[in-house]
């Protein structure tokens, strides 16, 4: 919603007090924004480290659980994958995202492998959720400064390795996703 320009200029002339009233209402009804101005202002952008630390924790505690079918275990990453689109909303940390994306993928591949090894209609929805999160972090990091490549070569050809010998093979081939990087 727009607003009017007579309302801005009527904001504008208000006294600072009722103005800082008014914003702190405004910024206590998103969330997100809270911690974000926590971790800036508060924490002064100190604990991104802190913060991929604890994500990576909360990711190797859940690929170590026990999963009895890959709908529960695509479940799990998709709410791990939520955690990390906060991480990014909160601290702006793209290099992170993309760690912490794939640290995710290879978890549950080196933990939950057996889940992940036959493409059947069980895994199906699971391959394709995997296949398409990778070829979304290769795009990102397509548009990273080359430069960074090397802090992600290995562990995204280790990726892209499983992606093409496990049950997202298929979809990988459909989406024209390389078997190697970079």
């Amino acid at each position: 919603m727009t607003i009017p320009e007579v309302l801005k200029k009527a904001i504008v002339q208000m006294p600072q007090k009722e103005k800082d009233k008014l914003l702190l209402r405004l910024i206590s009804k998103d969330k997100i924004l809270v911690q974000r101005l926590d971790f800036e202002l508060i924490e002064h952008g100190d604990t991104v480290q802190l913060r991929r630390d604890t994500i990576k924790q909360q990711i190797l505690k859940s690929a170590q659980m026990t999963h009895n079918t890959p709908g529960w275990m695509m479940m799990d990453m998709r709410h791990l994958s939520g955690e990390i689109s906060q991480h990014l909303k909160i601290t702006k940390d793209k290099y992170g995202e993309i760690e912490l994306t794939i640290y995710l993928f290879l978890t549950f591949f080196e933990h939950q492998s057996s889940l992940l090894l036959i493409h059947n209609s069980k895994s199906d929805s699971c391959a394709e959720y995997i296949a398409k999160r990778t070829d979304s972090i290769l795009k990102k990091l397509a548009k990273f400064n080359p430069d960074y490549y090397v802090d992600f070569e290995k562990d995204m050809q280790q990726l892209l390795n499983y992606v093409h010998s496990h049950c997202p093979k298929n979809y990988a081939r459909q989406l024209d996703i390389p078997k190697h990087w970079p």
